[in-house]
């Protein structure tokens, strides 16, 4: 694949090539969410630790400039080989002087509001305009017991938000669960440099909680113990360092769903390498819905092989995966009967409301919706060719792409909006074209 910066991320828009079936070995990207939370981790082990394979896009990379604003580490970002080098300074972590600005990274923003507790000082922390109505009152008010001021400077519960740090002690707390696991995760990420044992209750029902597997799973691979009761409670000892050295960060099952779901749509045949059976990763399980509509699947220790088929409607609560649901909302889309997705209401709150967006994209290529506050029924038909609004959301740009690889006529509005997950994905996709592989 061409170094080349794609000059499709620069375009007002771009029209997608229907294509014939295929059967290609795909490969993507490391995973955002575990880039995210090495780097995170990396910056509080005060050792040298070398991220492989790590996913370069506008999250991750806005994540190690904050790092890096702190003054405690540097994060040296080697683009050719997809490797991250996060060194300590043997400075003291303290509050920039400038605000910590963030875009449209909710991950990082989330995990930097804790760990704005450990700098000396006071941090403010923004982000882009929908940032800005994104809600953090639940990891706002878990704050404070742990020694922790931070309060959102509007009095709205989001962005921008104010830390009065370098008293992270650590101690008891409790966080709702329902809003988002990332306040989790952030919370038992930042333990690791607390003063004292912290002990982090949910106080009703954690939703997406593959995530915050992903987040033990990172700690322990990095030598921090997590005692745990289930999804109720989470225990992170004092005195504890992460090691340094090299991690390598698996593939990114999310950015791996377009391609499974192009494959499904188009009866189709994907192997992508480097990710299997072990993964932490919950939308990994996207391939059993796939499954269940019709398609046939082979998971290994270490790949992941979709053949499509003929796709049918299926029931399905997708709470543990909502990053993939527009990828299985878009094989609905052409499945036989009708596909209810349930349980999503945590979509309404992410880079937009995802549940409105699917529902008014694919309205616009002819596809009955039923919209829901948590849910999308959507009867698959024959859609037909539209002009798509992507909302400013990586996201939805990618899945309204996997249409035009069926469907003549489909122009993807902004295009360069994957850059904050996977910012080669248009050259991926070329890979899928036979017609193309010569001039990547």
């Amino acid at each position: 694949m061409s170094a080349t910066p794609d000059p499709r991320l620069k375009a007002e828009s771009v029209t997608v090539r229907p294509l014939a079936a295929f059967d290609e070995t795909v490969r993507v990207l490391g995973s955002k969410s575990y880039t995210n939370r090495y780097l995170a981790i990396a910056s509080l082990s005060g050792q040298e630790t070398v991220i492989d394979n790590a996913l370069l896009s506008d999250d991750t990379l806005y994540l190690a400039g904050a790092l890096e604003a702190f003054g405690h580490v540097t994060c040296d970002i080697d683009h050719a080989a997809a490797r991250i080098r996060v060194t300590p300074t043997g400075r003291p972590m303290r509050a920039p002087q400038e605000e910590i600005f963030v875009g449209g990274a909710g991950t990082p923003l989330r995990f930097l509001i804790s760990m704005a507790g450990h700098a000396e000082g006071t941090t403010v922390i923004n982000g882009n305009a929908r940032m800005q109505e994104r809600p953090m009152g639940d990891l706002l008010k878990a704050l404070p017991p742990l020694g922790v001021d931070a309060s959102a400077i509007r009095g709205n519960g989001s962005p921008p938000i104010r830390v009065v740090g370098g008293s992270f002690k650590g101690g008891a707390t409790s966080i709702s669960g329902a809003v988002s696991s990332q306040f989790t995760s952030s919370l038992i990420i930042n333990a690791l440099r607390a003063q004292t044992d912290t002990e982090i209750t949910i106080s009703d029902e954690l939703v997406s909680k593959p995530y915050v597997e992903m987040t033990l799973a990172a700690l322990k691979e990095m030598g921090v113990a997590v005692e745990r009761d289930g999804y109720r409670r989470f225990t992170i000892p004092a005195g504890q360092q992460a090691r340094g050295g090299q991690v390598t960060v698996e593939p990114d099952a999310s950015g791996m769903s377009y391609f499974l779901a192009a494959a499904a749509v188009l009866e189709s045949r994907v192997t992508i390498p480097g990710i299997g059976a072990g993964s932490h990763q919950g939308d990994v399980h996207l391939v059993e819905a796939f499954e269940r509509m019709g398609c046939h699947t082979q998971v290994t220790g270490t790949d992941i092989t979709l053949s499509g088929g003929r796709l049918r409607g299926i029931d399905i609560d997708m709470e543990a995966m909502p990053d993939v649901v527009p990828s299985l909302a878009i094989a609905a889309a052409y499945a036989e009967g009708t596909t209810r997705i349930t349980n999503i209401a945590s979509l309404r709150v992410k880079e937009c409301d995802r549940i409105a967006a699917v529902t008014t994209e694919l309205r616009k290529m002819g596809i009955d919706v039923e919209e829901h506050a948590d849910a999308m029924y959507i009867t698959g038909g024959t859609p037909h060719g539209a002009v798509i609004d992507t909302y400013d959301d990586h996201r939805i740009a990618m899945t309204f792409a996997v249409g035009g690889l069926r469907t003549d006529g489909v122009v993807i509005k902004d295009p360069g909006c994957v850059a904050k997950s996977f910012p080669t994905f248009w050259q991926t996709l070329d890979t899928l074209h036979p017609t193309l592989k010569s001039t990547i």
